[in-house]
């Protein structure tokens, strides 16, 4: 995908492009057995069904299956890809012991604007010869992706990079949520918030229910793009998620959006809540 010695482009100006990160350019990860990574693909697929399951529950599932894997090696590849049970935690990686941790404040908030609150989450993405990390910023009342990086890394590089591109193409919320992994809680990634004067709001332990929203956009990604195209690049990878996220934002009414899209709901408008100046690309509710 890169091409270290282009005459034009920067590894940066690269990296840009390919919506990727520069330190995941650099980094050299040591690849998995084709075994593991057909254990790992079965153990995000039955997590898809069944968030509850932690280490022990996923062995006896695998073990079902015919797989005579143990728990200490299941335990390593979840913390691998990212996976906690929603009864235990909901964060996609650990804190780190030295960064600040924000207090939740959405109980009891009516979210009901575009703008208000956005979210964002890492999750694991299986592939034919390996696998990424995908981020994804999301605006709560609308369900609208507003900007995604891959990376195969789990560091706050590549979460920093989505966060600064949906505040310069979307403007900037109120409030921002997310749980509590260390890509999130890290230094580059919160001053990025503060310095755009957002408030930072993070999931208590044991509410797995306060990112539901992108825990849904998860499922419907991996079941109608990611496990059907088993993609076998991380380039037929990005252009696959191009094409689902497109189709997601712009063509794939909600119910709960009284059947529009993310995209239609997201720009639906009512200037007079605006002293008659209309923020770019922004509505003021969503239909009932």
């Amino acid at each position: 995908m890169i091409e270290p010695a282009h005459q034009r482009l920067s590894i940066s100006a690269q990296c840009r492009l390919l919506l990727i990160s520069r330190s995941s350019y650099y980094y050299v990860p040591v690849p998995e057995t084709e075994e593991t990574l057909v254990l790992m693909r079965m153990i995000d697929a039955a997590f898809m069904d069944m968030p509850w399951y932690g280490s022990r529950q996923m062995v006896r599932h695998l073990r079902r299956l015919g797989h005579e894997v143990g728990r200490r090696r299941v335990r390593r590849l979840m913390a691998k890809m990212g996976l906690s049970p929603i009864y235990q935690r909901p964060r996609t990686s650990d804190p780190h012991p030295q960064h600040r941790i924000y207090p939740y404040l959405l109980r009891r908030l009516a979210i009901e604007r575009p703008n208000h609150v956005w979210c964002a989450d890492v999750t694991y993405i299986p592939m034919r010869r390996g696998f990424l990390y995908l981020v994804a910023v999301m605006d709560w009342a609308t369900r609208k992706v507003l900007a995604w990086r891959l990376s195969n890394t789990m560091d706050a590089g590549f979460c920093v990079a989505a966060l600064e591109e949906a505040l310069v193409r979307f403007g900037r919320p109120e409030i921002f949520n997310t749980d509590e992994g260390s890509q999130f809680t890290s230094f580059a990634f919160n001053s990025v918030l503060r310095d755009a004067d957002v408030r930072i709001s993070m999931d208590g332990r044991g509410r797995w229910m306060d990112n539901v929203f992108i825990e849904r956009l998860w499922r419907s990604l991996k079941y109608e793009c990611v496990y059907l195209h088993a993609f076998e690049t991380g380039s037929e990878l990005r252009a696959g998620l191009v094409r689902w996220i497109t189709y997601y934002n712009t063509q794939r009414p909600h119910s709960n959006l009284a059947g529009q899209t993310p995209a239609e709901a997201y720009r639906w408008i009512d200037a007079s809540d605006h002293g008659g100046h209309a923020p770019h690309d922004l509505m003021t509710r969503t239909a009932a």
